[in-house]
């Protein structure tokens, strides 16, 4: 039997679990942005797909290997992955759902410190022999504390509740959307409360976005949305770029509308020094926080996904139902 990995050899090497079905599966690696026919000459025959999150598998790839029963995601998003072609062939394709939850909401309370205590200035300031000045400067604007502030998530899925339950020690108001609502035991275990799109954006000084890439979410954080937001919220966003309409962004920062943001991710990937977020004139451009897409690579993150993505193969190999089926 052969996975093929479309990703990083160190990465599968260092992460690869203590179990036997590691030592019955042929690994043959290829690296991110292989072309299909370079991948159809390595592994033509291959019985699993292994993709790096944001590598495409596509239809091509999937109709070219005759053996192939299981794509599996490395982590949590899947829309890389051509699930129609998937589909028509009768191939499960699964994810890691679950494993980056604390790892990303890390990062998510983190972005949200960064934007309110204004961290990349201070750090620019004190550099450049500025502490006092900007230490008075602040106190007279005033810095508002995270546990003052009322967060609003859309979504309410592993990462939004690992963050609701961070921030449940800062004591913040917390409110979320989502299309079905959950259950009342659910909500007061979380401490937050179900509140309509509309209502959660104009009342929330903080918008966390936790929704994966679908059809109906790409590009949905678009003009109308930004504008809904309560003027001076501040938006963070640690799902996935193609939620936001990047340029309309860009113009609710400039204009002023949101006092801030912190981002996680960007699209497209890899960022081009031409993105609009990466020109704003000044003013904007101090006033949003970026991090290189980091928040789900914790070492813990990866360990779990591999594993779990083996026991899946374990599961396929034998034919049991597999877990994290997306598709």
């Amino acid at each position: 039997m052969k996975l093929l990995v479309i990703g990083d050899r160190a990465r599968v090497e260092k992460y690869l679990p203590a179990l036997e079905v590691t030592e019955q599966v042929e690994r043959v690696v290829v690296a991110r942005g292989t072309s299909d026919e370079d991948m159809f000459e390595a592994a033509s025959d291959a019985d699993f797909v292994l993709a790096d999150a944001i590598s495409p598998v596509s239809a091509a790839l999937i109709d070219h290997m005759p053996k192939l029963r299981l794509i599996h995601s490395e982590g949590v998003a899947y829309n890389a992955i051509d699930l129609a072609a998937a589909r028509r062939r009768g191939i499960p394709v699964c994810n890691c759902k679950g494993v980056n939850a604390g790892a990303v909401a890390e990062q998510a309370v983190l972005l949200m410190l960064a934007v309110l205590r204004d961290v990349l200035g201070g750090d620019r300031a004190v550099r450049q022999g500025r502490q006092i000045q900007t230490k008075e400067r602040m106190m007279t604007e005033g810095i508002r504390e995270l546990g003052d502030c009322k967060i609003g998530f859309l979504g309410a899925g592993d990462i939004a509740s690992a963050t609701m339950a961070r921030l449940a020690a800062w004591g913040c108001e917390m409110a979320y959307y989502k299309r079905t609502p959950l259950t009342d035991e659910q909500e007061r275990r979380l401490g937050a409360r179900f509140e309509p799109l509309e209502t959660m954006l104009a009342t929330s000084d903080i918008v966390s976005l936790h929704v994966p890439v679908t059809d109906e979410t790409q590009g949905m954080v678009d003009e109308g949305f930004l504008k809904a937001m309560c003027a001076g919220g501040i938006l963070i966003n640690t799902a996935r770029g193609e939620i936001v309409d990047q340029e309309a962004l860009a113009a609710a920062l400039v204009s002023g509308h949101l006092a801030a943001a912190g981002l996680d991710t960007l699209y497209p990937e890899p960022v081009a020094a031409d993105h609009p977020l990466l020109g704003l004139p000044d003013g904007a451009s101090e006033r949003i926080v970026f991090s290189p897409h980091v928040g789900g690579i914790t070492e813990g993150t990866f360990y779990r996904a591999h594993r779990s993505i083996w026991e899946n193969i374990a599961r396929a190999i034998v034919g049991e139902p597999l877990r994290n089926v997306v598709s």
